[in-house]
């Protein structure tokens, strides 16, 4: 197993899309933190783990709150001593049209999307560079290229680009990895609500014909988290079947 070992935290883990990334890692062999707003949800995923033989903790948490941030990563040191991986996935959206959008919609997104994900990194930062080795992969969007209804969601996640590629160059003598992984049109709980005509619209904008699986990005964040890819940062890689070309 990849991950052996290592221990991981995965914001946004209690379903969907985080879910999927905390599986796949506690598969590899990872202890993984499940920190989710939600702490029934992310207990429920931290069952699914042990069922399966996993080592695995839910700890309640939100990201927007710097507090709250600082207790995860205390939580996640007094059990586990450790940390090697962070993954940023916690994430919301609340769409409007930009002459529509309320201050609250947008400042609700930018505090989740892109303040939480600098906490959680600035933290992880911390530890891992002290530690010499490590991997931030934070959870961007293909929306960071702009989207129609979504200037607060595109916003935060060009901000998440933005830190990404900041937080590489800064820790990258210091052995530690921080790259982003921009996911397409991926099955999750949020797009399960999309109307079937705008399902059938967006499928057909992908090359691959499909939308994408949680166990697509999965699979891409576990890479980026093994010694397989330790000369590998500063990257934006697309998850996404072809639709961003």
């Amino acid at each position: 197993m990849r991950l052996e070992n290592k221990v991981a935290i995965v914001t946004g883990a209690g379903r969907g899309l985080g879910k999927g990334i905390a599986m796949k890692l506690a598969a590899e062999g990872a202890k993984v933190v499940i920190a989710d707003i939600s702490l029934n949800i992310a207990n429920e995923t931290v069952k699914e783990i042990l069922d399966l033989g996993g080592t695995s903790e839910a700890f309640a948490v939100n990201v927007s709150k710097q507090e709250e941030v600082k207790a995860l990563f205390d939580f996640t040191i007094e059990k586990f001593g450790t940390l090697d991986i962070m993954v940023n996935n916690a994430g919301i959206n609340r769409d409007a049209m930009l002459h529509k959008m309320t201050i609250e919609q947008w400042d609700q997104v930018i505090a989740v999307n892109l303040s939480g994900t600098f906490y959680c990194t600035q933290h992880a930062a911390q530890i891992l560079r002290e530690k010499g080795k490590g991997s931030i992969i934070n959870i961007a969007s293909a929306s960071w290229l702009g989207n129609v209804g979504q200037a607060n969601y595109a916003a935060s996640k060009a901000g998440v680009v933005g830190l990404t590629k900041t937080a590489s160059r800064e820790l990258a003598k210091k052995g530690v990895t921080c790259n982003a992984i921009c996911p397409g049109f991926i099955e999750t709980d949020m797009t399960r609500g999309v109307p079937e005509k705008v399902w059938d619209i967006m499928v057909n904008k992908i090359p691959m014909g499909r939308a994408g699986k949680p166990s697509d990005v999965a699979n891409m964040v576990a890479f980026l988290a093994s010694d397989e890819a330790d000369y590998v940062t500063g990257e934006v890689i697309n998850v996404g079947g072809g639709m961003i070309l």
